[in-house]
């Protein structure tokens, strides 16, 4: 076995929960300089009437997919590739990264007041054995009228995020309630990360 794993996102927050439990990793990242080109973008599309715990899992499948090829492209050192996707549900409706300001704003508004789910998957490549695991949980934001709304897209935070907010940042003002994994919301679930880790024989 060797002593690190590949991690294929871009999260920062999730390598940091990775090195807050000690795994070291390398960053396994799509359109690399001399790399076949990936739309990274089109795995995300959503089908239609797609459940979001279909969705999550589905597109955290195809992201792992696309790693694994891109590992043995690459002619890389062989490791396990862990891949993560988190979604933002209201009700049925996925809310995912806003495409602009106006557009996270909206979503914000959406949120307020109301409890959504937020569902992380997670998906481990270790040789020709796959290990997955889902995580859930729910979030309450106390209502926040559109002057709160408007300073909190105006940090910048929204962008790159399902939902349009990051629990570890300037977001958590606005939140009442929360029950479930608190990594699972930031991106990276450790416990099921862990354990996924330990199925595949990594010593924790």
């Amino acid at each position: 076995m060797p002593d690190f794993i590949y991690l294929a996102s871009q999260s920062p927050r999730r390598r940091q929960l990775l090195e807050q439990i000690g795994v070291r990793h390398e960053l396994l990242l799509p359109n690399a300089a001399g790399d076949v080109a990936e739309d990274a973008e089109a795995i995300e599309v959503a089908l239609a009437g797609e459940a979001p715990r279909d969705y999550v899992q589905r597109v955290t499948g195809l992201k792992l997919d696309a790693a694994v090829a891109r590992l043995a492209r690459r002619g890389l050192p062989a490791a396990p590739v862990l891949c993560s996707d988190t979604t933002v549900a209201l009700g049925t409706q996925i809310l995912g990264k806003p495409e602009d300001a106006a557009d996270a704003a909206r979503i914000l508004a959406l949120l307020s007041g109301q409890e959504h789910e937020v569902l992380t998957a997670v998906a481990l490549q270790s040789g020709d054995q796959r290990f997955t695991a889902l995580s859930m949980s729910s979030v309450r934001f106390a209502p926040m009228s559109p002057a709160q709304i408007a300073a909190y897209v105006a940090t910048g935070e929204p962008m790159g995020k399902a939902g349009a907010y990051g629990i570890q940042g300037a977001a958590a003002i606005h939140v009442a309630h929360l029950s479930g994994s608190y990594t699972g919301i930031m991106g990276l679930p450790l416990y099921e990360t862990a354990g996924l880790l330990r199925q595949a024989g990594w010593p924790l």
